[in-house]
């Protein structure tokens, strides 16, 4: 009885080594089976033959370079393969479709056609096919479709092309069901072995490789619809592959499945041709009773996760490919995985450049950083990976890390001066730490050679020395930075006289040093290069209001509106140029015009707050930078020379008293959405009320002064509106509390500090005021309001000889002063 059961055993061993690729132990297991049971010899005929294909197979793939090899090293397979295959057995079909793969694999395609046509596959009814059969059989089906893709066209006849097309079409989906059907299957047998054992379930070695047969074929189907123009069969057939259940040997399938559908709907689908998933229908079990009608297990159900659009659905592909592919990356650096390490890392590198487009499109920055950060563990010395995750930090406005990579980058590639360049502007522009935005420059200087951005990184070491001399207390060592600065925007200018930035930084540098025929020269070369530039545009404005030349500067300025009509910044200094060429009543109906572009503009900032909040981002449908994206220096101090570090500070301590303040259960909340929208708004009203104090009309720039105060009640220009209303009033007291609130806020507003001082000295303290204006000189020396103030109260102090110089000095500065301060223009580098 006991020797009736072993063979059957035996058997059962065999096809379970078959299915694990395991193919020593079947052919060991099937020596001993012939050797109990006589009579089936062909049994290792065909045990034999099939474990010489399939080692081949793992060494070499079935491709053209390896035609040769292959006719030559499956020789003895394709022997034992026949032996079963002419013979009348059990495993004469499977044979003969072994043999159809070993022709495939020696390049003859019309024979291996022909052997597929004479075994009948499309025929082939097999009842309760094995783990084994189902791979044989998907693969014979995948060979047809490529055979019969490869064998040259037997008519020119349209139609009979079309018919091809089909039937591989046909070939490659039947192949790619049964293809997943078999790998569930064989999860779902091992998972069933290893628990009735009571072992954890292990992927065996080589057995989770779906083989580049099958996975050509796989992969061809939806690919061939689409080059057929049938975009909605080919999103169809990709969809229905990504909704067979998962097993641990299909998810380097699933990776490259749901790459490239990502990438089809990226590139080939808009909102009106995309059709919605439908996942009502599919079933949990499998019917392979059958071979004719066997369909992998597919998700299906009523509370599945659903996307909306074409955009979501391409996230969540590209999320899910993500996820397979930095599972899948070899961590391990040594020599023998360095192929398969490039592989894998080749792999998840362009499922990061797809989603990089995805979301850089939609503007979800905050992710798209968090994934590069995840790729940081296996990006070791991986250029491209490292530098998309610098610019989705700058994009998420994380500056300080942004800089760290890029210094990472700049390691990697010593001789790359943009990537210094780009971590230098970025601590300019928004750091503020000048001497390391200098320092980078200097670096990507020392490089040396001939590269076109040369010119530029002197563009930027200038505006670096500009920018590090306002933060200077000591006049003398401010001097030196400015002709640093000069001595920059020179070399860039020489190096390129054509770049329009060098031009317009030269420029502004010869303007704020009061050289003003020098300044308009270069920035008129600036507008010749670049006619649309709009801070060139705003600086020849100022430097004709310096010339006193009024009348032109108004001209020019309306021509630049023509070009920027919702430039808040060109509209304020539209509005002094009114108010000192028509009077404030001129200027306040153009403060009318800026708030009511302001409300537009806070409207549409508004949805895209609301989008951002339901997850998604609508396009503006115009730019919204040309409604004054104005910098720091532009909001904060328009009246004042004063750019120093000090604004930059004073912004950090209002935002520290508000979060006090709120703390605090204050009636003080924080405006929703954009805080640079809401210091426009308070921009404009100040300047509302500075026009109302010149007509008299105190209690209008009361009105201003509390509408700003509900913005920002905690602001440095508040206290300092407050003081002004306060001074116009002849309250003197009140005014000096409120001035000096603002100057412990901003040490180096200039306006507050002028403006104490002759409030000290309407109290009769002129020593006092006589300080303070020092200070106020001293932060800005080219305040010819500050210098007469000191003047007059010296004067009372009885120094004749230093009030003469003072108001003589301040009557010079006055000459070629502009309407409001040249340090109103940001110092951009771009």
């Amino acid at each position: 009885m006991a020797a009736k059961v072993k063979p059957s055993r035996l058997e059962a061993e065999i096809e379970k080594c078959r299915a694990e690729c395991c193919w020593q132990r079947a052919l060991e297991f099937a020596r001993q089976l012939v050797h109990k049971s006589p009579g089936l010899e062909y049994l290792v005929d065909f045990i034999l033959g099939e474990c010489k294909l399939e080692e081949y197979l793992e060494n070499y793939a079935p491709c053209e370079k390896n035609i040769n090899k292959a006719i030559s090293e499956l020789s003895e397979a394709e022997s034992s393969l026949t032996r079963v295959a002419i013979g009348e057995n059990r495993f004469k079909f499977d044979a003969q479709l072994l043999l159809v793969k070993i022709n495939y694999c020696r390049g003859n395609y019309t024979g291996a056609y022909a052997l597929l046509d004479k075994a009948g596959i499309d025929q082939v009814t097999v009842i309760s096919p094995s783990i084994r059969f189902l791979r044989i059989l998907a693969e014979g089906y995948a060979i047809k479709g490529l055979c019969l893709e490869r064998m040259p066209p037997a008519t020119t006849s349209k139609y009979k092309a079309a018919e091809k097309e089909e039937k591989i079409i046909y070939y490659f989906e039947k192949a790619g069901d049964l293809a997943l059907l078999h790998l569930q299957e064989q999860e779902r047998s091992q998972i069933s072995g290893q628990m009735a054992v009571g072992q954890l379930p292990i992927s065996p070695v080589n057995s989770n490789d779906v083989g580049l047969i099958l996975e050509t074929a796989i992969q061809q189907a939806p690919i061939l619809h689409i080059k057929n123009g049938k975009l909605a069969c080919g999103i169809s057939r990709f969809r229905e592959l990504l909704r067979a259940v998962e097993s641990r040997f299909t998810q380097s399938l699933r990776q490259i499945l749901a790459r490239q559908l990502a990438e089809v709907l990226l590139r080939g689908v808009c909102e009106k041709t995309y059709i919605k998933l439908d996942v009502t229908q599919g079933s949990g079990e499998s019917d392979i009773q059958n071979t004719n009608n066997a369909v992998p297990r597919k998700y299906a159900g009523d509370k599945l996760f659903m996307p909306v659009n074409e955009h979501e659905e391409a996230l969540l592909l590209l999320l899910i490919a993500e996820a397979i592919a930095t599972s899948n990356v070899v961590l391990n650096r040594s020599a023998e995985h360095s192929e398969f390490r490039q592989l894998t890392f080749k792999n998840v590198s362009t499922v990061y450049d797809l989603l990089a487009i995805a979301l850089v499109k939609r503007a979800h920055f905050p992710l798209l950083a968090e994934s590069y950060e995840r790729a940081m563990r296996f990006s070791f010395d991986e250029f491209h990976i490292w530098y998309q995750f610098a610019n989705s930090l700058i994009c998420t406005g994380k500056y300080s890390r942004a800089v760290l990579v890029l210094n990472e980058c700049a390691r990697q590639q010593p001789k790359n001066p943009a990537l210094l360049l780009q971590a230098a502007r970025i601590c300019i522009e928004y750091l503020y730490q000048y001497n390391d935005g200098i320092q980078f420059v200097q670096r990507a200087i020392n490089i040396g050679g001939d590269h076109p951005l040369k010119s530029r990184l002197y563009v930027v070491l200038g505006v670096g020395y500009s920018m590090k001399a306002n933060d200077m207390k000591m006049q003398e060592e401010r001097q030196k930075q400015n002709s640093n600065a000069l001595n920059a925007f020179y070399k860039a200018y020489q190096l390129d006289a054509n770049d329009y930035l060098a031009n317009f930084h030269l420029a502004l540098q010869l303007a704020i040093q009061r050289q003003i025929p020098e300044a308009v020269q270069f920035v008129r070369n600036a507008l010749k290069q670049c006619s649309d530039h709009i801070h060139s545009l705003h600086l020849l404005v100022l430097l004709l209001s310096a010339q006193k030349h009024y009348e032109e500067a108004v001209a020019f300025l309306e021509t630049a509106l023509q070009e920027y009509p919702e430039n808040i910044s060109l509209l304020l200094t539209k509005a002094r140029l009114e108010e000192v060429c028509l009077g404030p009543e001129e200027a306040l109906i153009t403060c009318k015009h800026m708030l009511k572009l302001w409300k537009d503009l806070h409207e549409i900032h508004q949805d895209d707050f609301d989008s951002h909040s339901r997850g998604h981002v609508d396009r503006a449908t115009f730019d919204k930078r040309s409604m004054a994206q104005m910098q720091l220096n532009e909001i904060s101090d328009r009246d004042s020379g004063s750019i120093r570090a000090e604004s930059i500070a004073a912004s950090r301590v209002e935002h520290a008293l508000s979060e006090v303040a709120s703390s605090m259960n204050s009636t003080y909340l924080p405006k929703q959405g954009s805080q640079q929208i809401w210091m426009l708004q308070a921009q404009i009203w100040l300047h509302l009320a500075e026009l109302y104090l010149s007509l008299d009309r105190s209690y209008e720039a009361e009105a201003c002064v509390h509408e700003t105060s509900a913005i920002f009640p905690l602001s440095y220009q508040v206290a300092f509106m407050k003081g002004r209303v306060h001074e116009h009033k002849k309250r003197y007291h009140e005014a000096k509390v409120c001035f000096e609130n603002a100057i412990s806020i901003n040490p180096g507003h200039v306006k507050s500090l002028e403006h104490l001082g002759n409030v000290l000295h309407n109290l009769g303290n002129d020593r006092m005021a006589e300080k303070v204006l020092r200070e106020a000189v001293n932060a800005d020396t080219k305040s010819h309001q500050s210098w007469y103030c000191l003047g007059k109260v010296l004067h009372c102090l009885g120094q004749y000889e230093a009030a003469s110089d003072c108001i003589q000095f301040a009557m010079d500065l006055e000459a070629n002063s502009p309407i409001i301060p040249f340090t109103v223009i940001p110092r951009l580098l771009h």
